[in-house]
């Protein structure tokens, strides 16, 4: 769909979190569009390390998810826009060129929610929520810590502020919470 526009220029495709980091690396685009939801690092946790490299790419996050604390997480880690995956093609490309154009996008679909039980002001950091994913993902503090290149006591004081955020004391009902709530994309 893009490939047909005039004015864009499709430069790569990645399958993966690692692989749109290495790609953006390599090729400069002036847009990324970064899914929320990809295998290996998230698009939140790729968005974060592109921009740290190339702050003045613009990158348009595509999601399934509606819900406002994705939103708000995808435009702490930089995402210039964020575009729901049901957007009618013609939505989509007038967004890309409006992020290319320096212009903050979001769905008009995106319906804003009143913030999730307990959660703080700001909500989940993108550290939180990749953390959050390694937890329902069944690793121990030591398992993310290794995987993260963290300490184990850093990862607990994660734990410790994730659960306080949202008002809940164990990490059963942590998981439970986190998957009904579209927090976690589930592998």
């Amino acid at each position: 769909m893009l490939e047909d526009e005039e004015d864009i220029v499709v430069k790569g495709e990645a399958s993966d979190g690692e692989g749109a980091v290495r790609l953006a690396r390599q090729l400069q685009p002036k847009v990324i569009v970064m899914d929320c939801a990809l295998p290996g690092i998230s698009g939140l946790v790729a968005t974060r390390q592109i921009l740290d490299h190339n702050p003045k790419a613009a990158v348009l996050m595509l999601s399934m998810h509606s819900e406002d604390t994705w939103v708000r997480q995808a435009l702490e880690s930089g995402a210039r826009g964020y575009m729901l995956k049901n957007a009618v093609d013609l939505e989509l490309v007038t967004a890309i060129r409006r992020v290319a154009a320096g212009e903050e996008v979001l769905d008009p679909q995106i319906a804003r929610r009143a913030t999730l039980k307990g959660e703080r002001e700001t909500g989940l950091t993108v550290r939180e929520l990749e953390i959050l994913q390694l937890i329902v993902g069944g690793l121990s503090n030591k398992e993310i810590a290794t995987q993260l290149s963290l300490s184990a006591n850093t990862v607990a004081v994660h734990r410790a502020n994730i659960m306080d955020a949202l008002g809940i004391h164990k990490t059963a009902e942590l998981v439970v919470y986190a998957i009904r709530n579209g927090l976690v994309n589930i592998p």
